[in-house]
């Protein structure tokens, strides 16, 4: 009896934690809407002189997409004798080589070619270590599977007209979305992000981030906030509290578009999501108390805890999926009665609100049709299955990033596929061992499949849903890991 209430309990706990969760993805959706309604405001005006400008590109290992890069970057629409180019190499393949060639093509452009031995720091070391030598007003900033559009800068810099003004970001596009179903769900979640939350928190003056790359900030803002820190694994996250919390202004602008490819295989996506997660909770324990204490607005609180805590959401699923079998045994048993669990009847609005987030940003991301939205309708519920799949995975992420313990920045690999030059099989940057993280999630697969059977058999069909879309999630994350190592 003890344990089944004590699952009951961490159950509602749990529950209430993802309600809150999406209480505060309604209230971005709202202000999105009213973003949009602003977004028809004139836009700033051109100045009167453009400034000097740095540009870095942050490299390590990219010989598969490091001239696509360059050749982009060299493409910008901006005076050549007000732009100048980063190059911070801290490959230890062909990569520098391939570097040093490309350049040559370029003789009338600023490069600058920074290359580091010794990786302390790792991004956010190699990013400290050459602004010193960056002779811009402002700093932008583009990893190294991004293609920049040439407009970029004329766009993005008349947003900082006022001085208070420390960073401008713009939208990742997809350069490779219709490659396969994975890409297609990571561009489900990425646009929710840049057309929701991105605007929906800088709308109403709530902390948002730098996304890591395609951007601009302001030199001076990254020294007064402390410059680069390499405590956390998302040093951008970091250092854009550090600069918010002293008072620097930042732009989110959905309209600026940055086209990137994304991770087509799923040891890359999982590599992302656990630098992107445990670099959160790393992020959460640095700043949220400080955040709690500062002199903030309820909802500027509010939301920089929901911004700092999301990856958190893992755990709960996690926790909840598991209680659920001790409560369906309860329930099976008579030791409880099915209807204690009409106190959690309050998760189903908050699922509406999540729903209601990726549907928005699903059918915002590109023109409005009926056959987007019946797209939309049959990918959300494989999109929150694959993401509950992703639960034990990643809250073993955010459990380190909340305890402290630390792990080596591992980037995520590139691949270059939609050029159609390089092969998928033969990348030599791929990961091919399986962790033992893999094989549990094999297990969970099969244990929440034997739980929709049981289900079945039993007619008890409270959680079928829920344990359904948690076998259907680990089976298909297992799979994919097996078939892409």
């Amino acid at each position: 009896m003890f344990f089944v209430y004590t699952c009951a309990l961490i159950y509602f706990l749990g529950m209430v934690f993802i309600f809150l969760y999406s209480l505060a993805q309604g209230h971005l959706l709202v202000h999105f809407f009213k973003f949009k309604k602003e977004s028809n405001q004139v836009p700033p005006q051109v100045p009167n002189s453009w400034p000097k400008v740095t540009v870095q590109l942050p490299i390590y290992n990219e010989r598969y997409v490091v001239e696509r890069l360059i050749d982009a970057v060299a493409k910008l629409n901006y005076p050549s004798e007000l732009l100048q180019i980063q190059i911070l190499d801290d490959s230890t393949d062909e990569t520098g080589a391939l570097i040093q060639a490309k350049v040559l093509a370029y003789p009338n452009l600023n490069f600058e070619y920074l290359h580091r031995t010794d990786r302390t720091g790792f991004k956010a070391g190699a990013l400290k270590e050459a602004l010193p030598s960056s002779q811009g007003e402002f700093i932008a900033i583009f990893d190294a599977d991004f293609v920049p559009d040439p407009d970029f800068l004329i766009k993005a810099l008349p947003y900082f007209s006022s001085p208070q003004v420390g960073m401008v970001q713009s939208r990742w596009t997809h350069l490779n979305q219709n490659y396969s179903i994975l890409t297609e769900l990571q561009a489900f979640a990425l646009d929710a992000h840049f057309l929701i939350e991105q605007q929906g928190r800088n709308q109403q003056g709530a902390f948002i981030n730098f996304n890591g790359t395609a951007g601009i900030w302001r030199k001076t803002c990254i020294l007064d906030a402390g410059n680069w820190h390499d405590d956390t694994l998302t040093e951008d996250l970091d250092l854009s509290y550090r600069a918010q919390r002293k008072g620097w202004k930042f732009v989110y602008r959905p309209e600026i578009e940055s086209p990137a490819e994304l991770p087509p295989i799923l040891s890359a996506i999982k590599s992302q999501q656990f630098r992107w997660t445990k670099g959160g909770a790393e992020c959460a324990v640095k700043h949220a108390g400080k955040v709690f204490q500062e002199d903030h607005s309820w909802h500027i609180k509010f939301h920089a805890f929901a911004h700092l805590f999301n990856s958190t959401i893992f755990i709960a699923i996690l926790l909840t999926s598991f209680c659920s079998i001790g409560i369906w045994w309860g329930i099976q048993s008579n030791l409880i009665s099915a209807k204690l669990l009409l106190a959690t009847g309050f998760s189903m609005f908050g699922f509406v609100l999540v729903a209601g987030v990726y549907l928005v940003s699903y059918l915002k991301a590109q023109a409005f049709s009926w056959s987007r939205l019946a797209e939309a309708i049959w990918k959300l519920p494989l999109f929150f299955a694959v993401s509950m799949g992703f639960a034990l995975h990643n809250s073993q992420a955010v459990w380190e990033g909340l305890t402290g313990k630390k792990s080596p920045f591992i980037r995520t690999p590139k691949f270059n596929l939609e050029s159609g030059t390089v092969s998928l099989n033969t990348n030599v940057y791929r990961l091919r061992s399986l962790p033992l993280s893999t094989w549990l999630e094999g297990g969970m697969g099969l244990l929440f499949g034997g739980m929709v059977v049981l289900g079945i058999v039993y007619g008890t069909y409270l959680f079928l849903p829920f344990h359904g879309l948690l076998a259907l999630g680990y089976s298909l994350v297992f799979i994919s890991s097996l078939r892409t190592r």
